[in-house]
């Protein structure tokens, strides 16, 4: 599993993901992941287009790291996850607690609407 980190012009954290996110993939990338969603009122892109593969393990990563952000002021959301990884993200409930955008420019209003 890799992980990229960028800044966005507004002040957006975008996190790339490129890999299997199991948990082996986990271990690789968890401390870097939670460093990047530190602090008050964040605002994260995970990029998951390179995703392959989404294991409980991975969703576990998302969840408990958005809801660190969200106690925070702070917003997360999800961009371009490939069908496969979308379909595991649909069947676990995770839209209703990270929102799923296909577009960065929608991903970016989202985020910076008050």
């Amino acid at each position: 599993m890799e992980l990229e980190f960028s800044e966005l012009n507004n002040s957006i954290s975008l996190i790339k993901l490129t890999g299997e996110l199991d948990i082996i993939g986990m271990g690789q990338i968890e401390t870097k992941f939670a460093g990047y969603c530190s602090g008050d009122n964040v605002r994260v892109i995970v990029d998951m287009w390179g995703v392959s593969f989404l294991a409980s393990i991975g969703i576990r990563l998302l969840v408990i790291n958005a809801k660190s952000i969200a106690s925070r002021n702070g917003k997360m959301v999800i961009l371009n996850p490939s069908a496969d990884v979308l379909n595991v993200l649909e069947i676990t409930g995770i839209p209703a607690i990270i929102p799923i955008y296909s577009q960065l420019e929608s991903a970016e209003a989202v985020l910076l609407a008050k």
